[in-house]
């Protein structure tokens, strides 16, 4: 049965992923390197690691398993979860696929560069409506594709 898998720090998405699994009845398992206050539903379970910089992309991709999705703005953790055939999706709206995860982590290493250089300051630009409505639309595009191919 598909599991929303949410790699929990900073993920500025968390409540309308609450919402959404609520619809389709889908567990929703937030993963952290701190406990965060969670409302009282069944379908949300939090899990604390601790450990090494990586140890909540490493319990992810460890129990993630394929027809389910990862919410993440982590390109590495993008990358490794899709190489499992786990659906993946940035809080801005946009999946990683097979198709487009090398792009995405070459890019990451250009921009990490850039930033390295002096060439480029700040980071991405926060959140607004339109990417929220996007976030919203694709997370409902991968769960009704999830259900045609029967894994919900």
């Amino acid at each position: 049965m598909t599991k929303i898998f949410i790699d929990a720090d900073g993920c500025p998405v968390k409540d309308e992923v609450y919402k959404v699994a609520a619809r389709y009845n889908i567990s929703v398992i937030l993963v952290a390197n701190k406990g965060l206050n969670l409302t009282q539903n069944p379908l949300l379970k939090m899990i604390v690691v601790s450990g090494n910089f990586d140890a909540a992309d490493d319990w992810i991709v460890e129990n993630s398993q394929a027809g389910d999705i990862v919410i993440t703005s982590d390109i590495l953790l993008a990358d490794r979860c899709v190489k499992k055939s786990v659906r993946v999706l940035g809080p801005k709206g946009d999946e990683f696929t097979e198709d487009n995860i090398g792009s995405a982590v070459a890019n990451r290493e250009l921009m990490q560069n850039l930033r390295h250089m002096g060439e480029i300051r700040g980071g991405p630009a926060p959140m607004d409506k339109k990417a929220k409505f996007k976030f919203l639309g694709t997370l409902d595009t991968i769960i009704q594709s999830l259900k045609r191919q029967g894994k919900l």
